[in-house]
């Protein structure tokens, strides 16, 4: 099993596509470990989530509980989006990308996942910049993870690299 994975890999070598892959997948990455910081850590806070549970008619009491769940899930994904700045080396490694991949379609899912209070109470809070760590790492995530399937399905190789 190893000597058919050694062969392949052999056989892989950058596309047309690869290093801009790599670069747009470490420079986001980049940006989306700043948002995923500034959301988890500023932005959520003890009064702006209490806000959010009020605006979403939930009982409040539960705050301080979901706020530590809240930051641990962005824990995870700001070592995940950290590890993806890896891609700034260009080198296309394939668990790399399946990496990135994950994380990115998985952030993407706060698009739907957010309970638009949150919204709400991070610009009552912050004014709108409040709302930009959330709307740009989410989006942001979905269109990455979009470009990465996309060249995944045209290439049938990670990072759009050819065989040799």
């Amino acid at each position: 099993m190893s000597s058919i994975t050694d062969e392949r890999a052999r056989t892989l070598a950058p596309g047309k596509w690869t290093n801009t892959l790599l670069l747009l997948a470490g420079s986001a990455s980049i940006v989306f470990t700043i948002g995923t910081a500034l959301q988890a850590f500023v932005i959520i806070n003890h009064h702006t989530l209490t806000q959010m549970m009020i605006l979403a008619n939930a009982d409040p009491a539960g705050a301080e509980g979901f706020l530590l769940a809240f930051r641990l899930v962005g824990c995870a994904y700001l070592i995940g989006n950290a590890i993806g700045i890896l891609a700034l080396r260009r080198h296309p490694s394939t668990w790399l990308f399946w990496l990135i991949l994950a994380v990115n379609a998985t952030q993407a899912a706060g698009l739907i996942a957010v309970p638009p209070e949150m919204f709400t109470a991070a610009q009552a809070e912050y004014g709108w910049p409040g709302t930009l760590p959330s709307l740009i790492t989410d989006t942001g995530a979905a269109l990455l993870a979009l470009t990465l399937l996309s060249t995944l399905a045209l290439t049938r190789t990670p990072w759009g690299q050819v065989r040799r």
